[in-house]
């Protein structure tokens, strides 16, 4: 199993917004699309304005394959053009983490 691991740092005071409207749009095709979120997150301690998502595949494979379809439904351009207007994205950064033999996970 690998794990996807992204983590986005917003601009100061905007989590909320960004949490509000990735519920209300992207929430949604990713469930359908992406299969297994094993959590989601915000930062308390340490870098602030942080939202990190992990999301669970077999393998690099299927994750390619279920982001493919996912960015090919006809709703994720609507999601991708208001978060582009909502402009709160500082950084982006996407680690694959692969569980070890004892990882609960």
């Amino acid at each position: 199993m690998i794990v996807e691991q992204r983590t986005y740092t917003l601009k100061p005071l905007r989590t909320r917004d960004f949490l509000a409207l990735y519920e209300r749009a992207a929430l949604p095709l990713q469930k359908k699309h992406l299969g297994h979120l094993v959590g989601f997150f915000v930062s308390e301690v340490g870098p602030l304005n942080q939202v990190v998502h992990l999301w669970a595949f077999d393998s690099l494979a299927e994750r390619e394959r279920r982001r493919k379809a996912m960015e090919e439904d006809p709703l994720w351009p609507d999601y991708v053009n208001a978060l582009r207007e909502l402009d709160v994205i500082l950084e982006q950064e996407t680690k694959m983490l692969r569980s070890v033999s004892f990882s609960p996970v």
